[in-house]
């Protein structure tokens, strides 16, 4: 009788009016998902906070330091957090003409040229590769997943690069790296999971594959092909390992002329003197040529950074 009771309890109707208790599947969340705790938000919070802190300070250090005076650099042990009386005669030194300025050049140059003509190769190429029936298409895919698992050595790649006379030219940091295979992969994936139908509606209206090409696979790519774009770009940008192999000092790249600053810690004749007649700070100079290397890709990121997980996340899933 008592358990007769006790189950008549736990089955009875509420009464009229009663509120029924909020469920996962009412309150928006999952049944399984549980409402997250006050403590559990605020340690998140915390971590959050201190991630962008670890990001930002460095940079904030970076860009105070270039923007110091000589003589707050060296009370600050050579580093400055905020800087009393900001100059900008670092950064005039350094543009004034000489090495830093044409490795600015050079660099702007490689990584506009460079990245226009990775990602139209790399656009052709996937879009061969992504349609079925190419003559050769499976052994040229086999081929270049075959590089990407097995690179080639720097010795290889150095004779390659010596025997067709690139050596001390700008095209040796281009084309040796001119298609990546990730790149690759993404943008065939994309291509890939574009409607079979659009390319036989297209076909029907008589349209080959170039116009298909140009008029239907280009403008529904533009999420991947911008992303693309960005790792090509980055890449080129930051790239200085080539340039210290295949350039003369006197073609060097900025990011070669960085490394030369910071790590080996030599300086420049540009770098000009100070009001005392002595060299400037080397600290403000190496954060002030260091701020010039990372600024414009800062600038260019929040343009494609809408795209930037839709364009991952479909060329990833899809291939």
């Amino acid at each position: 009788m008592t358990s007769l009771t006790a189950f008549a309890r736990r089955t009875r109707r509420p009464a009229a009016g009663a509120r029924p208790a909020r469920t996962g599947r009412d309150s928006g969340r999952p049944a399984w998902s549980e409402r997250p705790r006050p403590l559990t938000q605020a340690a998140k919070a915390l971590a959050l906070v201190v991630l962008v802190a670890l990001v930002l300070v460095p940079f904030l250090v970076i860009v105070s330091t270039s923007l110091a005076s000589n003589r707050e650099v060296v009370a600050g042990g050579g580093w400055v957090l905020w800087p009393s009386h900001p100059t900008l005669r670092a950064y005039d030194n350094i543009l004034s003409g000489g090495i830093v300025t044409r490795a600015l050049g050079v660099s702007v140059a490689v990584t506009c040229a460079g990245t226009l003509l990775s990602l139209a190769c790399t656009t052709f190429l996937a879009y061969a590769l992504a349609r079925p029936g190419v003559f050769g298409g499976k052994p040229v895919l086999l081929l270049i997943l075959f590089t990407f698992l097995f690179p080639p050595g720097m010795i290889p790649a150095y004779l390659l690069v010596k025997g067709l006379g690139m050596l001390d030219t700008y095209a040796s940091l281009v084309v040796p790296v001119l298609v990546n295979v990730f790149n690759l992969v993404v943008l065939r994936g994309f291509f890939q999971g574009i409607p079979e139908e659009l390319y036989e509606a297209a076909r029907l209206d008589g349209a080959g594959d170039w116009k298909i090409l140009w008029r239907i696979v280009l403008p529904l790519s533009k999420a991947a092909l911008a992303v693309v774009g960005l790792f090509y770009a980055v890449s080129y940008w930051n790239a200085w390992f080539h340039a210290s192999v295949y350039l003369e000092s006197d073609h060097w790249p900025l990011q070669q002329v960085l490394r030369t600053y910071v790590i080996g810690g030599a300086q420049i004749a540009d770098t000009g003197l100070s009001e005392a007649g002595q060299v400037s700070a080397p600290q403000t100079t190496q954060m002030a040529v260091l701020v010039l290397a990372t600024v414009p890709i800062l600038l260019v990121y929040p343009f494609v950074q809408k795209y930037f997980t839709k364009g991952v996340l479909t060329g990833a899933i899809k291939s």
